[in-house]
């Protein structure tokens, strides 16, 4: 193909290829193989927990069915400690996120996103706190940081909790700490595309035991049993003299638990995730730097970025190049989502637009342009380098 030709072949090009690998599924049969193998949370599940909590750095994880759930019980734990009140967040997130705050009785108080990061913009993140403010709920948003440590150590200073929603950015740093690690809980999603699976997924995070003996049991119907500590059981115990110890419930929640095959194939895939990040990152690099920098945004933060999928902005808001893009796409059969992480504006969605009204969307500039004339696009470990280099070449001629 001659130098700056634009390629017309079809790249075929999923947004995610090859995430469970036929040793991952070897570990399964294998496990299955192996006796009677119990099949519900059980041994299997708590070393994943501790494979996790290590690799990630925090002294405690909670492995549950889906990063959504992740969300929900993190949520349920804060309401415990702290009471109801306001909850930061991003417009630009997965809707679950938002989901858990409303769905436990917070109040979601929405500010526009930095374009450098996608995440949420400090400046309006510490505008926006007060006295109501119980947490700021932090996305990093397809692999990129989106936290500081100016911001870290003001949000410490005022006493207000810091959860970081992950699910999109494992292995992600900030300092060299990993992103996760640096907050009151953080969330974790093992969903098929994401940096590891286990088909469906998700990790709660934490360094506080009281916490931690509180997320246990939200995973769990609420059920005093579930908590590793006999400290936390016997008050209960004490009580409820009428109560079966087997069966107190000290919450109304929910059954989010996960399996043993789920935690097979996380404890399978662990060991390669730093290696399959430095490949997105290597991707990710080749991407922004061979993109013409007229035309796209290029100019992210990638230092300490575990890329999940490539950020494709168009610069100005141009709508004559931002359909030649989706129709070039979709002729080379390249797999991407518009708005990027979540669909865009989550303010532009039903459920939000019932509580918000129809114009709340507008005062959030950046995620608005980001809702109409951003995309994601695929990165994994297994794309071929020059299929990135003729992506770049066919969008940089539209």
């Amino acid at each position: 193909m001659p130098a700056n030709s634009p390629t017309s072949r079809k790249l075929d090009w999923p947004l995610m290829k090859n995430n469970i690998t036929r040793d991952d599924l070897d570990a399964v049969i294998k496990f299955l193989s192996e006796g009677d193998p119990i099949l519900t949370q059980s041994n299997q599940v708590r070393a994943f927990e501790k494979a996790w909590s290590e690799w990630l750095g925090v002294k405690y994880s909670v492995f549950v069915n889906s990063g959504s759930s992740a969300n929900q019980i993190t949520m349920g734990a804060l309401r415990e400690v702290a009471g109801t009140g306001e909850v930061i967040v991003p417009p630009l997130t997965w809707v679950s996120d938002i989901a858990a705050v409303l769905q436990n009785g917070f109040t979601p108080v929405f500010v526009d996103i930095d374009p450098k990061t996608l995440g949420m913009d400090h400046r309006q993140v510490l505008e926006k706190i007060t006295p109501n403010t119980k947490a700021v709920f932090m996305t990093h948003i397809l692999g990129y940081n989106a936290l500081s440590p100016e911001l870290l150590a003001e949000l410490q200073a005022r006493g207000v909790p810091l959860i970081e929603d992950v699910c999109e950015s494992h292995g992600a740093t900030m300092n060299g700490k990993k992103l996760g690690s640096l907050s009151l809980m953080s969330n974790f999603s093992f969903y098929y595309a994401h940096h590891l699976s286990t088909i469906e997924g998700g990790m709660v995070c934490t360094d506080d035991r009281r916490l931690y003996e509180i997320l246990r049991m939200f995973r769990s119907h609420g059920m005093v049993r579930e908590c590793s500590d006999d400290s936390y059981k016997t008050p209960y115990y004490e009580q409820h003299p009428d109560l079966n110890p087997d069966f107190i419930f000290a919450f109304p929640a929910y059954n989010v638990r996960s399996t043993e095959i789920n935690a097979v194939l996380g404890l399978n895939q662990l060991p390669r995730l730093d290696a399959n990040n430095e490949l997105r990152t290597r991707n990710l690099k080749l991407f922004l730097n061979n993109l013409d920098s007229s035309k796209y945004f290029t100019d992210f933060v990638t230092e300490g970025s575990s890329n999940y999928a490539f950020t494709l902005v168009i610069k100005e808001a141009d709508e004559g190049l931002r359909d030649r893009v989706m129709q070039k796409l979709r002729e080379l059969k390249v797999e991407f989502r518009r708005g990027t992480s979540g669909g865009g504006n989550q303010l532009r969605q039903p459920y939000l637009k019932r509580l918000v009204g129809e114009h709340e969307a507008m005062k959030y500039p950046a995620v608005e342009h980001v809702h109409f004339f951003g995309f994601y696009i695929g990165n994994y470990p297994v794309l071929d380098p020059e299929l990135i280099l003729e992506l770049c070449n066919v969008l940089n001629s539209l």
